[in-house]
């Protein structure tokens, strides 16, 4: 059963069985004391009307027949019935013979009659010592209420489907909607979800989709960057190496196999960086570390320890995946002493009660302001002679990126007064400090 006739159903058989208990609110608490107040005064009446009948005089009585039926609907005789059935009845009579049970000691059986195309349903009444036919029409029992009771069921049953029907489509259109976004999104095209009208819960799992949309349309452009950027990068050191085999064959020089040992390593490091920026993708756990000891275990790392500093509390500990920002760091201060090898480097650590902030800050040319964010993108280097002896592979920052995307870091570049860049790392969750 799909999502939207199980929906149907559930609110369908909830609003009729709402629809029941009002409606047997109604039957015990309004109708049926009203019809036995209303059988109770019509078994009164016909009682009433019977004994005095009985007590007036011959000559009166035809003009008390007449005013009975003009004005109460009510027939006389004493002549029984010639050709009585004792047709169905509404049940409006059972509480009527009741009534009358309660005033002559015994239930009469009302007997219906057909004259001139017109019900009556009569009871016999005894008064002194003659039986009376007391007779009312269909008419005058007109009111249904048990059928009007059925006809509101019915229509309320009709219109508890309509509304549960458009209450279930309004939750599943949309997420039928996204289901076909996120099939078109398996076969590699994209369109953005406007879940203005939706429900609050739809339009926040839509807003998600299309962050995760964004995010894997990202993922695949960089994928798409990389591969570009490898076969790329790949193809000088190949044609360098095919270039030296050539001249091998003819003279074998320790010049050449210098070249070729060279090539080699520039492959191996822009293959490594590339699998650097793979593992980049696994999340990694937490583990309560002191930022102060690992920054200075980054500068003894560094070969240029000397060019520099740090400005930390020693006393701060926080609980984040050590590792990753282990390599975001290492990528940030070899960025700065690549691109910024004029004077110092500065390593930061600033917190307060909702964040924690880590800098690397160098004194170098700095980057213009329209290229801040393309430098995070793969293969991205404002040094535009592909040498990786002057540029790198141009890998660093996006690795630095999608370390901060997994673990819901923010980095950013800051030109420093004076010249310079400043990188700064975001880390949220909340330090604890000794």
């Amino acid at each position: 059963m799909s999502l939207a006739k199980r929906n149907t159903l559930l609110l369908t058989l909830a609003l009729f069985f709402v629809e029941l208990v009002v409606a047997a609110a109604l039957v015990k608490y309004l109708l049926l004391p009203v019809a036995q107040g209303s059988a109770d005064d019509l078994a009164s009446l016909m009682v009433l009307s019977a004994q005095t009948w009985s007590e007036l005089p011959d000559d009166k009585q035809p003009a008390f027949e007449k005013e009975l039926i003009e004005h109460h609907a009510i027939a006389l005789r004493v002549e029984p019935l010639a050709n009585p059935t004792s047709s169905w009845r509404p049940p409006y009579f059972t509480f009527l013979e009741q009534a009358l049970a309660a005033r002559i000691g015994h239930a009469p059986s009302f007997l219906a009659d057909t004259t001139n195309h017109q019900t009556w349903y009569w009871a016999s009444i005894p008064s002194k010592h003659q039986t009376i036919y007391v007779g009312i029409p269909k008419e005058r029992i007109g009111i249904q209420p048990l059928s009007a009771i059925i006809v509101l069921l019915l229509i309320g049953l009709l219109v508890a489907v309509l509304l549960a029907h458009l209450l279930a489509k309004s939750i599943t259109l949309p997420l039928a909607k996204l289901d076909l976004a996120a099939q078109q999104l398996g076969q590699g095209e994209y369109r953005e979800l406007h879940p203005n009208a939706w429900p609050k819960e739809l339009r926040e799992l839509a807003d998600r989709f299309n962050t995760m949309a964004r995010q894997v349309q990202r993922l695949l452009t960089a994928r798409t960057t990389i591969l570009a950027g490898i076969s790329h990068d790949l193809r000088t050191p190949l044609a360098r190496m095919r270039l030296a085999l050539e001249l091998l064959k003819e003279s074998p020089t320790p010049k050449l196999i210098t070249r070729l040992e060279t090539d080699i390593n520039e492959m191996n490091q822009l293959i490594g960086t590339i699998l650097d920026l793979a593992r980049g993708l696994d999340k990694e756990h937490l583990s309560r570390i002191n930022v102060y000891q690992l920054l200075t275990e980054l500068i003894e790392q560094s070969e240029a320890h000397e060019c520099i500093s740090v400005d930390c509390s020693p006393n701060i500990e926080i609980s984040l995946p050590a590792l990753s920002l282990r390599r975001a760091l290492s990528n940030l201060i070899e960025n700065a002493l690549r691109y910024a090898p004029i004077g110092k480097i500065n390593l930061v650590c600033k917190y307060d009660e909702k964040i924690c902030r880590i800098g690397v800050l160098d004194q170098g040319p700095g980057i213009p302001p329209e290229k801040i964010e393309s430098v995070f993108l793969p293969f991205e280097r404002i040094e535009e002679s592909r040498s990786s002896s002057t540029g790198g592979a141009g890998l660093g920052l996006a690795i630095v990126r999608e370390l901060a995307n997994i673990h819901g870091w923010h980095v950013k570049l800051e030109p420093r007064n004076g010249g310079g860049i400043a990188a700064w790392i975001e880390i949220f969750p909340k330090p604890k400090t000794f």
